[in-house]
């Protein structure tokens, strides 16, 4: 399933192109955005680096539900989440050879440690040095792969939401390469629009949707509107046509069934009448995918956060 940690890393890739700057890759983002999104109340105890032994017949921690990283805890500016002090803090046999920076600041125990270092390297450099845990995350997370369709909207105003561009795979793809590929292309070769400029960043929001379940179906109205999705192709005038709806579209636009199948043939290129798409013998694949969405806000507010831990 999709997550926001995906669409974090979209915004990323598509910033650092028009910034001419190294991203973050999907591992990093995946866990910075877990420690931003967790409970800054919660301590995570990690027996491998911690030396206090636990007493058995202690009782043990209460958990604690998620809270907002605008917390107070998160508003003192010398607090750092514990699983992320750990990140930054060098091991051992490094202390003295190694430092966390980045583009933006520098903590001030790190500053003498990290002065022969410009305080402009890039951000790949920063978070390449995060430590061996997440580096184990890295090599745990890595080989997932799913078909894939990355959407641009711009969001006016008045809170209206227009599409900027949505372009996809139906090829399972490993998510670090498939997300960066595809949020680029979505964002720059959609020949419905014209490339997103850096002025228009701020105005966006993306929706990631990875895709499952798919189907071939005979009845090409065997499907639910919100749920599936549709994947068409037919031979029409000796031309052979094909085209997508995502699971949300139908929806969104409010359409049935028919007025759905019709718009994804005419999408397609077909020209024939309304009442005749019946006519035309289709292939239809139904699938499977939630989108999920992030605001260029909420993507900006986590990486100033990320800025600060440097």
């Amino acid at each position: 399933m999709a997550s926001q940690a995906h669409c974090a890393y979209c915004f990323e890739i598509l910033s650092s192109s028009l910034e001419k700057r190294a991203p973050l890759d999907l591992r990093q983002v995946e866990q910075l955005w877990k420690q931003y999104t967790a409970d800054p109340n919660a301590t995570e105890i990690d027996p491998a680096e911690d030396p206090t032994e636990l007493d058995e017949n202690a009782a043990p921690p209460s958990v604690a539900s998620p809270a907002s990283p605008a917390s107070p805890a998160s508003n003192d500016p010398n607090y750092r989440p514990a699983a992320i002090s750990r990140l930054l803090a060098p091991s051992p046999s490094s202390a003295s050879s190694s430092s966390v920076q980045s583009t933006i600041s520098t903590p001030s125990g790190a500053s003498e440690a990290s002065s022969a270092t410009s305080k402009n390297s890039s951000t790949s450099s920063v978070f390449s040095s995060l430590g061996k845990k997440l580096r184990g995350a890295e090599k745990e997370s890595s080989g997932e792969e799913s078909p894939l369709f990355v959407t641009w909207n711009t969001v006016h105003r008045s809170g209206e939401t227009r599409l900027r561009g949505c372009i996809g795979t139906f090829e399972a793809q490993e998510l670090n390469d498939g997300l960066r590929s595809y949020a680029l292309t979505s964002a720059f070769d959609d020949t419905r629009f014209n490339p997103i400029s850096l002025r228009e960043l701020p105005t966006l929001e993306v929706g990631v949707t990875l895709l499952t379940n798919f189907e071939p179906i005979s009845d090409s109205l065997d499907w639910i509107i919100g749920t599936h999705g549709l994947r068409i192709s037919f031979i029409y005038h000796n031309r052979r046509y094909g085209s997508t709806y995502l699971p949300d579209v139908a929806k969104e636009q409010g359409w049935t069934k028919e007025e759905t199948m019709v718009s994804l043939m005419r999408k397609a290129g077909w020209s024939g009448r309304s009442s005749e798409w019946k006519t035309v013998d289709l292939n239809v694949v139904r699938y499977q995918g939630r989108q999920v969405k992030l605001g260029y806000d909420e993507w900006k507010e986590w990486r100033e956060w990320v800025g600060e831990l440097e």
